[in-house]
């Protein structure tokens, strides 16, 4: 399931339209991230699926970021997935990207990865190649809201002190992007404090994430102590949306009610 688009790449690539493209390569047994500039590359071109569909992630939206500013005058294309695609638009938002430098290819999800995920659009508007994904309910999130107060308070209090401030979550995630991070303020964390103090780390970054996470999940895969962080966000996101009526990445032109940047 890649012929599509490696057909779409390589019509860009001959065109020049576009320098390269950002996307996944197979190479001695792994999956990594890899530019596309020559079209004969492609032979290798993965797309994520090693054991399981979709098992094999990057933060690519992240790495686009280096590119621009590695070359700011010229066009790339990206393989995205439907949370990814949230993420570029808000990255275009926040004026990290130049939409008219960014040509997005768009692969679906199937059922099975959009269960895992507890998915609410587990394809992109830019679907190029794959399924359009059934939406998933939030299973998690809606199982923590029967307990009581007192119930998640003990639950979430449990799953913060196993964090050893590794900062994986921070670092893997496709939206952060802030050139300095009050994370690692000594004065809000003291350093060599393991595990930090708790719960103020990850509620400080859950604040930080209000109008950000696009639920791509990144952060639960990579961390080391299997705390539930997409859960935690998926529970911002609900509030988010209750309060604001923002639904972070789904409008092309729509901001979110924290993003004070002027968008033209």
């Amino acid at each position: 399931m890649s012929t599509k688009i490696k057909e779409a790449v390589r019509a860009l690539l001959a065109e020049g339209k576009i320098k390269g493209f950002l996307g996944l390569r197979e190479e001695h047994g792994n999956i990594m991230p890899h530019l596309f500039c020559d079209p004969k590359e492609l032979d290798s071109l993965s797309l994520g699926d090693w054991k399981k569909s979709g098992d094999t992630r990057y933060p690519l939206n992240q790495m686009m970021i280096q590119l621009a500013i590695a070359y700011p005058n010229e066009t790339f294309a990206i393989l995205v997935r439907g949370c990814d695609e949230r993420g570029l638009r808000e990255l275009f938002k926040w004026k990290q990207l130049a939409e008219d430098k960014v040509i997005l290819i768009g692969i679906g999800c199937p059922d099975e990865l959009a269960r895992a995920c507890e998915c609410e659009k587990p394809f992109p508007d830019s679907l190029l190649e794959g399924p359009q994904g059934t939406r998933a309910e939030n299973e998690k999130v809606a199982s923590l809201d029967k307990m009581d107060l007192e119930e998640r308070f003990t639950f979430w209090e449990a799953e913060f002190n196993r964090c050893i401030k590794c900062l994986g979550c921070r670092n893997i995630c496709p939206m952060c992007f802030c050139n300095e991070c009050t994370l690692e303020e000594a004065n809000l964390i003291d350093t060599g404090e393991v595990p930090p103090a708790n719960p103020t780390f990850h509620l400080v970054r859950a604040i930080h994430m209000v109008g950000r996470c696009i639920d791509c999940g990144l952060c639960e895969e990579a961390c080391p102590a299997d705390i539930p962080l997409r859960t935690l966000y998926k529970k911002v996101g609900e509030i988010i949306s209750k309060e604001f009526g923002y639904k972070t990445g789904f409008s092309v032109d729509e901001k979110s009610p924290f993003n004070i940047i002027e968008v033209k």
